[in-house]
């Protein structure tokens, strides 16, 4: 895996959240029908509603695809790009929900065989792993953040809807600042 520089403040990711505008999953735009900026903010929104005293999920969907930024058409290697970047200043947690993503679309393939993925999800799939064989399943399942992944990745593959408003980035520093200020609590 190639060197992945942290992120240390909350304003070095706040511009690379913003980069994210304009730029896809895919260099040739052939992937999902929203940009990388509007993703991380749909799922984000999606994770605050449906868990709202989950800071660092929250935030988790809103970095899970930086990887796609810092190292274009890395499909495979895109959510350990993202951990790696983001766990300096947003905490081993972040990270691990981010890293555990694509995991989990292999765990959610495996067990809901019949549920839809994106076209790019699907194509994807077979470049991280593909489904998950049954004992994968069960180590997964035996994870003590398997259940927050697996909502990270259910508000991944809901938060692609072109045109949807999901409010503005700077929104988000707040809880960025909150979520750095307890890992760094956190560091020994």
């Amino acid at each position: 895996m190639p060197e992945v520089p942290g992120v240390d403040s909350v304003e070095e990711l706040m511009e690379l959240l913003l980069a994210c505008r304009g730029a896809w999953d895919t260099p040739d735009r052939s992937g999902d029908p929203v940009d990388l900026h509007d993703h991380g903010l749909q799922t984000a929104a999606l994770l605050r509603r449906s868990h709202p005293f989950d800071k660092e999920l929250q935030v988790a969907g809103l970095v899970h695809d930086l990887g796609h930024l810092l190292f274009p058409g890395d499909d495979a290697g895109h959510a350990d790009h993202a951990a790696e970047a983001v766990r300096p200043l947003l905490g081993d947690r972040v990270a691990r929900l981010v890293r555990l993503h694509v995991p989990a679309k292999r765990y959610l393939s495996a067990v809901e065989p019949d549920r839809a993925l994106s076209p790019q999800s699907a194509l994807t799939l077979r470049a991280q792993g593909g489904v998950m064989d049954e004992a994968e399943v069960g180590a997964f399942a035996a994870d003590p953040d398997a259940e927050a992944a697996v909502t990270l990745r259910q508000a991944d593959d809901a938060g692609k809807v072109v045109g949807l408003d999901a409010g503005v980035m700077e929104d988000w520093r707040p809880v960025l600042e909150l979520v750095a200020a307890r890992a760094y609590e956190r560091t020994p």
